[in-house]
Formats: C-alpha cells, structure tokens, sequence
C-alpha cells in the first residue's frame, strides 16, 4: 500500500512538458521531456530583404505544460476524542470476535420434553380444521 501511495505522491508532484509538432493540420509527432524534431519542412528564412512574397509556413509546433503541485500537506487534521473512542471500540469488538463456531451446535440437545400423559386436544375434543 505505501508502494501505491509513493507513487500516486510521485505523479502528482511531477511537472512535465508536451510537445507536439503538427504538418498543417496533422499531428507528426508527440515528444514528452523533449522538444518534438519535425517533420523536416520547416520553411528557412529569405536571404534578400526586399522580397514582398512570402509564403507561410504549413508546419507549427505546440506545447502542453502540466504543472505538478508545489506543496504537499504533511500535517493531518487532529481527532477529537469521541472519534477516537468510536475507533477503538470498533477495533476491540472486531478483535474479540468469536473466531468459529461448530456447524453442529444445538442448544436443545440437554432439553428433555415433557411425557405426555393424555392428549389434551381429545379431552377438551377441539380441533383445527
């Protein structure tokens, strides 16, 4: 479990960068901690600066950020004493459970039933119908 926990605190304190490189409207390639190479058409810049034409660049690169938190809470909040009771409680009845129990217990295996000396229902003569 703390295996679990170490890791859940790891990827949620990590910061870490996307880059996305996109050949018009097609996605290339996806680099993470890395800046994404390209597809190779990037457009190089004019040499004469008089030239009026240009013609726009087909490929463009974007980037995600995901920032990790900065602060960690460290400190728990107190329980108070009625809640520390509840918990004990339940803890000592959990512990002082009967552990198992025989499939074969009966509790009428000392009774003894009464004799029967007349049958009352033909003395009194009721019956259920």
């Amino acid at each position: 479990m703390s295996i679990l926990m170490s890791f859940v605190v790891l990827l949620s304190t990590m910061s870490f960068t996307i880059n996305m490189h996109y050949c018009g409207d097609t996605l290339v390639e996806t680099a993470i901690f890395h800046k994404a190479k390209g597809c190779g058409m990037e457009m190089q810049k004019s040499s004469t600066e008089g030239c009026v034409v240009v013609k726009k660049n087909c490929c463009k690169d974007e980037q995600l950020v995901i920032d990790g938190l900065d602060e960690l809470q460290t400190q728990t909040d107190a329980i108070s004493f009625e809640q520390q009771i509840f918990i004990a409680s339940i803890l000592y009845t959990y512990n002082n459970l009967p552990k198992s129990l025989d499939k074969n217990v009966s509790s009428y295996g000392v009774y003894k039933p009464p004799l029967v000396i007349r049958e009352l229902y033909k003395i009194d003569e009721t019956y259920l119908i």
